[in-house]
């Protein structure tokens, strides 16, 4: 009791002191803004962009280039080559890896003065929750987060991980009881052999707060179920607060809903190995707050733009509504004009909050449609409202077939059903109206025939992490990207088909 009040009153606190910087949000970015130029004046890349002669942003924009991982390395190899004050002065204390595009595995800096910053966030988006809800009893039972494995390699003297294993180091103490699994089962890199450790270490605790990825966290439950034969709500009765990030949670709402039995609170982070950048801070409003005071200065470049010679380029008071940016990050991970590759919108000004729209260089464009993961995202869940049963999917993702055997190319959309509609073909042409409606270029393809309605295929039950097996790639912060602009994963997902109509 004396813990839940505790942390009541340290919720409000918390809650009162963020409203400062809340309610003067271009005065903080100005603030932040001019206290990395000052820190990175002194680094190479600061010399090497004349930061002692920068006054303004404008000036910034005029001196230093938007950059993306790639553009980066030049830079990034001279600090893993040993080097110091290249990107921030020292050197960085972890590496964060994630998957490149052209590079391969990319290194990402974590430094002493940008890592504070992701613990914070995740603490107050918690004690946000806390307070907004009152529901301080969720602190007094058992927590889990499945993440990647808290090892850490050593290159030269700076420690070497996923960002989810890093993260692991930092549960303050006086929730180290809390936390589930122990650290030996965390340890564990076989994912599947890890899942059932954790199933083993926690199908008889009071598990409160669960989190991470809903793909992996999905396998969890199920493994659950299957151990105890019930439902996870009735295993966990005390189970209130679903946390994630990473991709969105709606595709997978139905299927939770049924394996947990009930629909407890969830709470969206918005992290990535760059920096923590938002977080839910209401359940009544799926829009995250930016997060203005964490260290990070923040760009938006309209998307539309985004490809050609003349981008738009919009600081924070210039944005608007529903209009799809790049988020540009400077920050104190000595990221410098640094393209993350989001796509956010705009759902609110007073205060400033997001949602996550897509990746930039994930879209379907074979044929100068350029459609998002957003308008798909959007398209399936209204086909699935309009269902009379309800509609169940566990993953899916989107590619162009545009050699098709016979007929016009189509967009074609490769879904694992829990629970199948009543008529697929139907199901089908609900999301491809809704998709004409969101897409004024999809629309004029199909109306010119140069596309025909996109076509459904079915991939069979636990096709998507057996794909994810073959490849390495099952659990932790792995991800199936939703859209693509080849067929590099709908070819490679050709044997999981469902052969059954």
């Amino acid at each position: 009791m004396i813990k839940e009040i505790a942390f009541k009153v340290f919720a409000a606190l918390v809650h009162r002191k963020n409203q400062k910087w809340i309610q003067n949000p271009i005065k903080t970015q100005l603030q932040i803004f001019n206290q990395l130029i000052q820190k990175g004046s002194e680094t190479k890349f600061g010399k090497d962009h004349s930061f002692k002669s920068i006054t303004n942003t404008l000036e910034f924009r005029e001196k230093v280039p938007v950059r993306d991982y790639e553009e980066l390395l030049p830079y990034v190899n001279k600090i893993l080559e040993g080097d110091s004050d290249v990107l921030w002065p020292g050197r960085p204390i972890y590496y964060a890896k994630s998957s490149g595009t052209t590079s391969g595995a990319k290194f990402i800096p974590i430094t002493y003065d940008s890592m504070p910053q992701h613990i914070r966030a995740a603490r107050e988006a918690l004690l946000n929750y806390i307070h907004e809800t009152g529901s301080s009893k969720i602190i007094n039972g058992k927590h889990i987060f499945l993440q990647g494995s808290p090892v850490l390699e050593d290159k030269k003297g700076v420690a070497l991980g996923r960002l989810s294993g890093i993260v692991a180091h930092y549960v303050p103490t006086y929730l180290q009881k809390n936390r589930m699994p122990s650290w030996k089962t965390n340890c564990i890199d076989d994912w599947e052999k890890k899942v059932d450790a954790v199933v083993e270490e926690t199908h008889n605790q009071n598990m409160t707060i669960i989190g991470g990825i809903p793909s992996w966290v999905q396998m969890y439950f199920e493994r659950l179920s299957k151990k105890s034969g019930k439902v996870v709500g009735e295993l966990f009765p005390n189970f209130s607060l679903f946390v994630y990030g990473g991709v969105n949670f709606e595709p997978y709402r139905g299927i939770f809903k049924k394996l947990i039995g009930r629909t407890p609170d969830s709470l969206e982070f918005y992290p990535a190995s760059e920096g923590f950048f938002a977080y839910q801070d209401s359940q009544k409003d799926e829009g995250l707050l930016l997060l203005l005071d964490h260290g990070i200065f923040y760009e938006f470049i309209m998307a539309k733009t985004f490809f050609g010679k003349d981008q738009t380029v919009h600081s924070l008071e210039q944005v608007q509504l529903g209009i799809n940016y790049v988020m540009i990050i400077s920050s104190t991970a000595g990221l410098w004009r640094y393209n993350i590759g989001d796509m956010v919108k705009f759902t609110s000004l007073t205060p400033f909050k997001v949602i996550v729209s897509g990746r930039i260089k994930q879209f379907i464009s074979a044929f100068g449609e350029h459609v998002i993961v957003s308008e798909v995202e959007q398209s399936l869940k209204k086909a699935i409202q309009q269902e009379e049963k309800e509609v169940m999917i566990r993953e899916f993702t989107v590619a162009p077939q545009v050699k098709p055997k016979s007929g016009l190319a189509y967009h074609e959309w490769l879904i694992e059903f829990e629970v199948e509609p009543t008529n697929l073909e139907e199901f089908a042409l609900s999301i491809d109206h809704t998709m004409r409606q969101k897409n004024i270029y999809y629309n004029d393809l199909i109306s010119g025939k140069i596309l025909r309605p996109l076509i459904i295929k079915k991939v069979m039950k636990d096709g998507f992490q057996n794909y994810m097996k073959s490849i390495g790639k099952l659990g932790g912060q792995n991800k199936i990207p939703r859209v693509s602009d080849n067929r590099k994963i709908a070819t490679a997902l050709t044997p999981y088909l469902s052969t059954i109509k």
